[in-house]
């Protein structure tokens, strides 16, 4: 169920960025990933696809990079770093 949730905010800021910026289609969708993150990358591929079918996401590119330091404040977290639109 937290997977759906954060896959719903990250399309709804990924659609903020992309009306703001007068695009209708994302090209490539760059994620950060820190070390103690509860979901592994193929896995936030998986929702993600499914999340953004219908979206300006839809189709787009994930590039994940995952983070090695632990201690890092954000280790658990999943960030939008940018994306590419058309």
């Amino acid at each position: 169920m937290h997977e759906h949730s954060l896959m719903n905010d990250l399309i709804h800021k990924i659609e903020g960025i992309a009306i703001a910026q007068g695009s209708r289609k994302v090209v490539c969708v760059y994620i950060k990933m820190g070390a103690l993150c509860h979901i592994s990358p193929s896995h936030f591929v998986e929702h993600f696809v499914q999340s953004s079918i219908g979206t300006v996401a839809e189709n787009a590119r994930i590039e994940i990079d995952v983070l090695q330091d632990t201690s890092h404040p954000q280790a658990q977290d999943v960030l939008l770093d940018k994306i590419t639109l058309e």
